[in-house]
């Protein structure tokens, strides 16, 4: 606690809780990804991750928290999950909630102070490295079913990537 790291996108981060490790991770795996290979850019980014507890606190192990910058992939993405039967619930992007983020000695810290709005607050923080303008949607799923179910067998489970396969299968074919 109190390290400052230079991320991929230039940003310093303050390391304000050391369990939320994962982020600074992903954040420069977002920068990167919307970077594209050099001869183009991505379209959209989309970034699945069993980023918080909060979310699995809120909505439970079945389904995963759903957070986007963009209305139409918002739709769509809804739209995809309801057509698979892969289920996925929006929350918001609270843009209040950024304040929990805010540092004294760096651009952000990497965790939300006081321990609440811990999934909005770990999207928000991801926000931050999703270039302007570029769609983005960030899943936080538990990706674990305790249970067995028709057609979702007990154990390791890529939620919320059916309902994502369809919607890109439906925006680029």
């Amino acid at each position: 606690p109190g390290d400052i790291l230079a991320s991929r996108k230039g940003l310093t981060v303050e390391i304000g809780n050391t369990d939320a490790e994962g982020r600074l991770i992903l954040a420069d795996a977002i920068t990167r990804a919307a970077e594209g290979d050099g001869g183009s850019t991505p379209v959209l980014v989309l970034d699945f991750a069993t980023l918080t507890g909060a979310a699995r606190v809120a909505l439970g192990p079945d389904l995963p928290a759903m957070f986007a910058n963009d209305e139409p992939l918002a739709a769509a993405l809804l739209e995809a999950a309801a057509a698979v039967a892969d289920p996925i619930w929006r929350l918001p992007l609270w843009q209040g909630y950024g304040e929990m983020l805010k540092s004294e000695i760096a651009d952000t810290d990497n965790a939300g102070s006081g321990g609440m709005a811990g999934a909005i607050t770990a999207a928000l923080f991801l926000e931050k490295f999703v270039p302007t303008g570029m769609p983005w949607a960030h899943l936080d799923i538990f990706a674990w079913n305790p249970a067995a179910k028709p057609g979702r067998p007990k154990g390791g489970a890529a939620l919320g990537l059916r309902a994502a396969w369809e919607m890109v299968r439906r925006r680029f074919t």
